[in-house]
């Protein structure tokens, strides 16, 4: 007997106050890396051109996970079918209140007049997009007789999902059991009922694994705190899951970096490197790299920021960390004198790809673009176009558009290497893959150009040691 497998949607993007567009993006890019099956957002407010380019943008690189988005009215449901235009599967989730402290409250009508809404929203959405699923706001303050109602109504009306929305937090999970047990007759064969749990009392993941017993078939989770923790009701499924027959079939190491990554940006933690963060340094920032470090101390303080250095590589290393300390006669090297040394002294390698043209446009009142155009190997031109939080931004989404594949920006600095108009700028990009630290370097009067040069250098570092295994 196979174990039954919950349908997870992640709603971490629609709770991310404070969050960069850049931030956003990553966050989609990393959620769809999980392959959950539904990734959420909320309404598009009239005119929030933001909102929507990152929509979009999220369509197009999520490719097979559904994109879902709340529609509230006839407007937003018109406004959401444009932005899921780029989607592979889109999604309306056609959200309304049924019980009487937020149907009077938000819609100035009766809990039995939400019930007419209810069908006569789901049947407008119908017509935008096929898949539309209802979500019961504050279902766990309606009274019984209305829920079962609105979703008998949602369902007659097309949605293929219902989920039950616990808005106050209050619910305790036995209770949230019997509120599935108690809808399965109306939501009818053919619809899948899922939950929403508030984490108020710290009972989300206990009252999502109490409903999906009963039947449930979806859980909304969010890597943010709020709701049900996703690492947390990942682990509790991947632990008893077996036990009581039910999967998610999520990878939990993956699972739990990538919650590492998203929960950065909210605590601020942004564009800082294993060293700052103290792995391999000193209590002053400083490398624990004295100038008598030996070969072995200078391959584990790379080890410690994510190089894997063959032994070649490691000599390599070394004697240019040696170079460096004797003729500047620092005592220390810092994290960028290491990542510089390691990316300049990785080995050369047959270039794949070659930058072959680039056109920025950027401006305070435009958003940035960027048509990059690289050659591969056989000589051939590839091409692609991307809009991009910052010239620099958009022109890394080029980039990953022609090679069909994201690589985790691990870190990217820039600076001038010397002074006057036409300074050099030199760009060092660290890329992600497979656990692995990938670095690339570049040099220009033209920092965008410097950073262009310095991501193809290290892809081209993947793509030979892909080749090479």
């Amino acid at each position: 007997m196979h174990d039954r497998r919950i349908l997870i949607s992640d709603s971490t993007l629609k709770h991310c106050e404070g969050y960069t567009f850049r931030e956003k993006l990553e966050t989609v890019r990393l959620l769809g890396k999980l392959g959950i099956d539904a990734l959420e957002f909320g309404p598009i407010p009239a005119g929030d051109k933001s909102a929507a380019l990152l929509c979009r943008t999220a369509g197009a690189l999520l490719g097979d996970c559904v994109l879902s988005v709340e529609v509230t009215s006839p407007e937003s449901a018109d406004a959401a079918a444009a932005a899921l235009s780029s989607a592979k599967r889109p999604r309306l989730a056609v959200s309304l209140p049924i019980s009487t402290v937020q149907a009077e409250y938000l819609y100035h009508k009766k809990p039995a007049a939400m019930v007419g809404e209810v069908q006569a929203l789901v049947a407008y959405a119908k017509t935008l997009c096929p898949d539309v699923i209802f979500r019961a706001c504050d279902a766990t303050r309606a009274e019984p007789g209305i829920l079962s109602a609105a979703v008998a109504a949602a369902a007659s009306a097309g949605a293929g999902m219902t989920v039950i929305c616990d808005a106050a937090g209050e619910i305790l999970p036995d209770e949230m059991a019997a509120v599935v047990e108690g809808l399965k007759n109306a939501a009818g064969d053919g619809v899948t009922l899922g939950v929403e749990c508030s984490d108020r009392m710290g009972l989300a993941s206990a009252a999502a694994i109490a409903a999906v017993r009963a039947g449930a078939g979806a859980v909304s989770c969010s890597v943010n705190p709020g709701a049900v923790p996703f690492v947390g009701f990942a682990e509790a499924l991947s632990v008893r899951g077996r036990d009581i027959g039910l999967c998610t079939g999520a990878d939990m190491t993956l699972l739990r970096h990538t919650a590492g990554r998203i929960a950065g940006f909210a605590s601020g933690e942004r564009g800082r490197t294993p060293f700052e963060n103290g792995a391999g340094a000193a209590a002053d920032g400083s490398v624990s790299l004295g100038a008598d470090a030996d070969i072995s101390a200078v391959a584990a303080a790379a080890a410690g920021i994510g190089y894997e250095l063959s032994d070649d590589d490691k000599v390599k290393v070394y004697a240019s960390f040696r170079q460096l300390v004797d003729k500047s006669g620092r005592r220390t090297v810092g994290a960028r004198e290491l990542d510089a040394i390691v990316a300049s002294v990785a080995p050369d390698v047959p270039p794949e790809y070659r930058l072959d043209t680039y056109v920025i446009n950027s401006g305070n009142t435009i958003s940035s673009t960027a048509h990059i155009t690289l050659r591969n190997g056989a000589g051939e031109k590839i091409s692609g176009f991307c809009v991009g939080d910052g010239p620099i931004d958009a022109a890394f989404l080029a980039i990953e558009q022609i090679i069909g594949h994201h690589y985790e920006l691990d870190d990217f600095q820039i600076q001038a290497v010397t002074e006057g108009r036409e300074a050099m700028g030199d760009a060092l990009v660290r890329l992600r893959a497979e656990g692995r630290l990938y670095s690339g370097k570049g040099l220009s009067t033209d920092i965008i150009g410097a950073s262009v040069e310095a991501y193809v250098n290290a892809l081209n570092k993947i793509v030979y040691e892909r080749g090479r295994n």
